[in-house]
């Protein structure tokens, strides 16, 4: 480990003796583990020098996705506890709506998912925020592979309808519902600016807490646009 260390610190390589210094390594241990991780694709070797592998940098990637979705947890970890709701967020990601990572807790449980969230986009706050955010003809094709259906007596009745409410909402407007997904529930969704791809926080209370429901909204809204700097990197997970 401290060899592939000692090589990442050299942009345009490095020699055996030179890492063996650097890491304290006896020569001949450093040979051979040198050749060890060439072998293994962790590090190559051109003209004497040593470099980063593929192995190495297949790594690298997987470290800093991790971190990056280190950072949209701990995000909403923290936006959970501040505000006392449960915190998602979603992404319309090839087609289909994708809930990547919800943050609940005893207290402030998250919605459970009855119906299949993909299939259920119009009823449910994240849904219908990030349809808002697709062009016409990408959300005519989302509705034709999951037609509206009524599964509360809240929901939209007909895609018809749906459209219309979907074209009067502002491009950065939040989304409420209000018992369309699931009875005893009130959901709102805060659409996030990521280049072309749509993506949306939200948060959900449950009905008779529908009161707190605007203000939690706008509270969530402020702590986003706190730390859209940092997530906007992160939150591509």
């Amino acid at each position: 480990m401290r060899l592939l260390e000692s090589v990442a610190e050299h942009e345009h390589g490095a020699p055996a003796k030179q890492l063996a210094r650097e890491t304290g390594l006896a020569l001949p241990t450093a040979y051979h583990l040198l050749r060890t991780l060439v072998h293994e694709g962790y590090l190559r070797r051109d003209k004497g020098l040593f470099f980063l592998g593929e192995a190495a940098e297949r790594l690298s990637s997987s470290g800093a996705e991790q971190k990056r979705r280190s950072t949209v947890v701990e995000a909403l970890a923290h936006w959970r506890d501040l505000i006392g709701v449960p915190v998602y967020y979603a992404q319309y990601r090839n087609g289909e709506i994708e809930v990547l990572c919800v943050s609940e807790s005893p207290g402030n449980p998250a919605v459970e998912e009855w119906a299949d969230f993909r299939e259920t986009g119009h009823a449910h706050a994240i849904g219908q925020c990030l349809l808002a955010q697709l062009d016409d003809e990408a959300r005519r094709d989302h509705l034709d592979r999951y037609p509206v259906q009524s599964i509360t007596p809240y929901t939209v009745r007909d895609g018809h309808s749906l459209l219309r409410r979907l074209e009067r909402t502002a491009r950065m407007e939040p989304v409420t519902e209000r018992q369309e997904y699931a009875l005893g529930t009130v959901c709102a969704a805060i659409p996030i600016t990521l280049g072309n791809a749509a993506a949306t926080m939200a948060i959900s209370l449950p009905a008779h807490q529908a009161d707190r429901l605007q203000a939690a909204t706008q509270q969530l809204q402020e702590e986003i646009g706190r730390l859209m700097g940092t997530l906007a990197i992160s939150i591509s997970i």
